[in-house]
This record gives structure tokens, sequence and C-alpha cells, in this order.
């Protein structure tokens, strides 16, 4: 199949599943923005990087596995696949029920520690703790959506995620509003839609119909299996940890300068941004297979057209968004809150936020792309970049000369510092791989 027509029918399924996975947290903003009030969104706030440790865990297994399965089934190898689901299902559940449990013992202090404050404590305290069981659910249904898509599947893929969204759509007002739930209805409306979803995703690979499907014999833990899937998974897992820490800073850096108005105002830019970051993942999660199968398969050309038609797709979207957030920061605000200082403090922060953000797609992309290729430390390295190398000495240095605007001005500088670092690692693996197009 051409390029472009498979990059589409790999991405499209893609990008709606996991921005759906986004939506969930949209949703749950807008509702407890509308329906509870700033404060509360100042709490859902705190909840991110809690949630990003959660996330950090799936995406160990998850990405990592989805990549290699495509790998090894690119070289014809189908029981290695199997071997690599089994395996995965296994390390899933311990780790989900390791950190739930460091969860359900340390909430309060944990969220302390990310920048609750007296006020935001109550909302962040009560969401989480109802969330819990959703955290599995999470893990399991992105973690093993990544593999229905690897095995050759993206239209289901995406299915399942719908199922998920749809149900969050009509369970959160009813439970916030109409139960009057507050804060724990959007997390008790997001557990049920994520259990619904895990049972479709399950019940895929239990399937026998499934190309590749759960087996018995392989649920055995294989450190031959286990060391590539975690080293690919290495990189995104290590950017989820790495954005905890991130975030721990910038919810006590922004509480100490903006105090709780700053910090719900964070809020509304992380789950706007989260939304276009969604739609570049998803993208680069289409074109994973295809240049994980082609470069197993050594057909470079094939994977050089993936790559650059990727970025355009990516680095368009990211510009778009990027304007939007100059010219009407107001209605993209309002969609979460109608508190005046609210919205005056959340417009400030998006129209400082974003002016470099178009740049952030090709990044992400690259990013990608060696982890595609199974280079996981050239993966680790430019996933620790934008949060870690570069953001997070911005936000100890410039806070301190510009007050809260500095902490805004953070953003734009690590995104280009990034994206100019990528491009030069970019730029030797293309000549690299143009020559090895020359020997083959």
């Amino acid at each position: 199949m051409p390029v472009g027509r498979l990059l589409w029918k790999y991405s499209v399924p893609a990008v709606v599943g996991i921005m759906v996975m986004s939506i969930y947290n949209v949703i749950d903003r807008i509702f407890i923005g509308q329906g509870v009030g700033p404060d509360a969104i100042a709490g859902l706030a705190i909840t991110f990087p809690v949630m990003n440790v959660s996330a950090a865990f799936g995406v160990l297994i998850g990405v990592g596995a989805g990549a290699r399965t495509s790998i090894v089934l690119g070289q014809g190898n189908h029981r290695g696949a199997e071997e690599i689901l089994g395996n995965s299902i296994v390390m899933t559940l311990i780790f989900g029920t390791f950190y739930i449990g460091l969860f359900a013992l340390f909430m309060e202090p944990i969220l302390r520690l990310f920048g609750a404050s007296d006020t935001s404590l109550p909302y962040a305290y009560d969401f989480m703790m109802w969330m819990l069981p959703g955290l599995m659910f999470n893990n399991l249904c992105y973690s093993f959506n990544n593999l229905i898509r690897a095995t050759g599947y993206p239209t289901k893929a995406m299915y399942t995620m719908f199922i998920g969204a749809g149900l969050n759509v009509i369970l959160a007002p009813i439970f916030i509003f109409g139960f009057g739930w507050g804060i724990k209805g959007a997390a008790i409306a997001t557990d049920i839609s994520m259990g619904t979803s895990t049972a479709f995703v399950m019940h895929h690979f239990f399937s026998k119909q499934s190309q590749v499907h759960f087996t018995p014999g392989t649920y055995r833990l294989d450190w031959k299996v286990l060391r590539p899937i975690m080293a690919i998974g290495a990189a995104p897992c290590i950017v989820n940890t790495a954005g905890c820490v991130v975030n721990a800073v910038i919810n006590n850096t922004v509480y100490h300068y903006g105090g709780d108005s700053a910090v719900a105002a964070i809020g509304i830019f992380t789950a706007t941004t989260g939304l276009i970051i969604s739609f570049v993942i998803g993208v680069c999660q289409g074109m994973q297979p295809i240049v994980g199968y082609n470069y197993g398969a050594r057909r470079f050309d094939r994977l050089k057209r993936t790559f650059w038609l990727t970025s355009a797709v990516c680095t368009l979207v990211c510009l778009l968004y990027s304007v939007a957030c100059q010219v009407i920061p107001y209605p993209i605000s309002r969609m979460f809150t109608t508190d005046m200082p609210l919205l005056q403090a959340s417009e400030h922060t998006l129209r400082m936020t974003t002016w470099m953000f178009w740049v952030v797609g090709f990044q992400i992309v690259i990013t990608n792309f060696f982890q595609s290729l199974g280079e996981a430390t050239k993966s680790i390295f430019m996933s620790l970049t934008r949060q870690v190398i570069f953001l997070l000495p911005l936000l100890f240095i410039l806070p301190g000369v510009m007050q809260l605007d500095g902490v805004w001005l953070s953003f734009p500088f690590s995104d280009l510092a990034a994206t100019l670092v990528a491009i030069v690692l970019l730029v030797v693996e293309i000549r690299k791989i143009n020559r090895w197009t020359v020997k083959a």
C-alpha cells in the first residue's frame, strides 16, 4: 500500500484512540469547572502528575511491547509476538498492583508533594481516591490498545476507545450534576468508562480469531522478552516520570508566585495542550508499526517517506494550535470556567506558554522515530531534553527574574532548545540510513 494511505489507515484510529484518552481529562475539567468551581480545577491540576506516574508504568510495557511486536512480525516471528503479549499482561498487573497500593497508603503526602494547598487538597484527594480502580483499567486499556494496533487492527483499537469516551460523556454530567457527587462523580464515571473499554480490549486478545492472542506457555516472565520491551518503553516511561517531577516544580512555583488561581490556569493549559500532544502522539503511533515493520524488512525508502509525512502533519497541527492560543485564548478558556479572574489568568497563560509550541510536533516525531527503530538510548535522551534538561533549569532561573511570567516563558524556550537538539541527532541518523540504502 502507498505510504500515505497506510499512514492514514493506521494514524486515524490511533489519533482517535489516544485523543479519547485525553478527552477523559478534558471532560472532567470542563464539567468540574462549570459545576464545582475554579478551586476544583486547581485540585485536578494537582492530580495530573499523580496520573502521570500511572501512565509511566503503562507506557513502559504498552509502547515497548507495541514497537517490539511490529518488529518481530516484520521478521515473520509470530510466536515471538505471542510471547510479548503474554509477558506484557503479567508485568502490567504486577506494576499496577504495586503503585495503586502505594497511592492508597500515601495519597495525601504525595498530593502535598505535587503542590496541593489547603484549598485544593480536598478536591485532589477526593478525586484520586475514587480514581484508584480506574488506574489499573487505564494501564490495561492503553497498553493493550497499542498491541491491537501493532498486530494489524487499527480500526478496532479506535472503536474500543470510543466506547469508553462515549460512556464517560454520558455518565460524567449525570454523576456530577444529577446525583450531586461533584468531583467524586467525575472519578466514578471515568472508572466505569475505562473498565468498559478494558473489557473490550481483553476480549480481543482472548479471542482465537485474533492474529495474535493469549496462548498457554507465554505467561512465564522471560527476561529475553522483557528486556527489549522495557528498553524501548523506557523512553516514554522516563518522560512521564520526569513529567511528574516537572509538574511538581511547576505547581509549587506557580502557587508561590500566583496562588490557586494560577494553578487552575496551568490546569487549563495542561488540558488543552494535552489534546494537541495526544494528536501528535496518535499520528506517531500510526507511524510506529509502519516504520518498525519496514525497518525489520530493510525497506528504508518507505521508512523515510513515512517519517517526513508524519512530521509535516504534526508540525501543521501544532502550528494551528499555537496561532489559536495567540488569537482566541478567551473562548478556549471559557470552555472550562466562567470565573472572571481565572479567565484572565488563563488567557495570559495560554499566550505566554504557546508562542513556540509549533516546533513541539517535530520534536516529538523525531523522538518516536528513534523509538520505532529500537534506538532506546537516543529516544530516552531526546525524551528528557524538553522536560528535564531544558525546562527544569529554566523553572528555577527565570521565575527569580521575571516572577510568574518566568514560569510561563520557560515553556517556549525549552520547546525551541529541545527541537534544535533533536534536529542534530536526526541529521546523523538519516545519513546513516542513507548509507544503508546505498549498500542495499
